[in-house]
């Protein structure tokens, strides 16, 4: 298990308390669910409260990745992102291009879901076993690519990958994005407002693990 098309581990960070564990799904839940937006609407429809508040704590935030993310096939490294949606009620879920999801399979996760609510601002940062809540109180209230600039000094690493909300998303604005690398844009169902809703200012990657394949050379000649 785990070896080929996912990484076998979901990442949960509850922001009220400051919990991070990590699941192992078995080889059943990968069969049924895939990926993405199979492990986003699995999670909402079986852990959230039927009608809870898309801007409360009970409702949660997924990124998930697809079985392909992460491998060298063109076209495959858009990410899922999903919550109870503010401005339907509904499960919403949106996608993103760019290479966010690559790097999160390259940290070694299919999905990172987020739930709770913090007391302050904060944000999440993810290098491959190291995951940490950070504070994000500098940057509370600043455009998404001012933000980007701040963490080159926060961090020592150089490169990452960066989903972030501005002011829009903080102030719970039902249609606010969650933007990707200043570039990409996880732009449907307002999910930057439930981002905001829980004082999180973004979701900062940096792997180093590459995806196995079981066939790397019949996934070049596909490509």
């Amino acid at each position: 298990m785990g070896n080929f098309g996912y990484s076998g581990k979901l990442l949960r960070v509850d922001l009220t308390n400051g919990d991070i564990t990590i699941e192992n799904p078995d080889e059943a839940y990968y069969q049924r669910y895939l990926g993405g937006r199979g492990i986003i609407m699995h999670t909402l429809l079986t852990e959230t409260p039927a009608k809870a508040d898309p801007l409360g704590p009970e409702n949660k935030l997924i990124f998930a990745a697809g079985l392909l993310t992460g491998h060298d096939v063109i076209g495959t490294g858009r990410c899922s992102a999903g919550a109870r949606s503010p401005l339907t009620g509904a499960c919403g879920e949106s996608e993103a291009g760019g290479m966010w999801g690559v790097e999160l399979r390259r940290a070694g996760y299919d999905a990172i879901i987020i739930e709770g609510k913090s007391g302050k601002p904060v944000y999440l940062w993810v290098h491959d076993d190291t995951v940490e809540i950070r504070d994000a109180a500098k940057i509370w209230g600043a455009e998404v690519r001012d933000a980007m600039e701040w963490f080159q000094h926060d961090l020592a690493e150089k490169k990452y990958r960066t989903a972030l909300i501005g002011p829009g998303g903080e102030n719970r604005v039902r249609l606010a994005n969650i933007i990707v690398d200043c570039r990409h844009a996880f732009g449907r169902c307002g999910l930057g407002a439930v981002m905001g809703s829980k004082k999180l200012k973004g979701v900062v990657l940096r792997g180093s693990q590459k995806p196995a394949a079981a066939d790397t050379e019949k996934i070049r000649a596909l490509n």
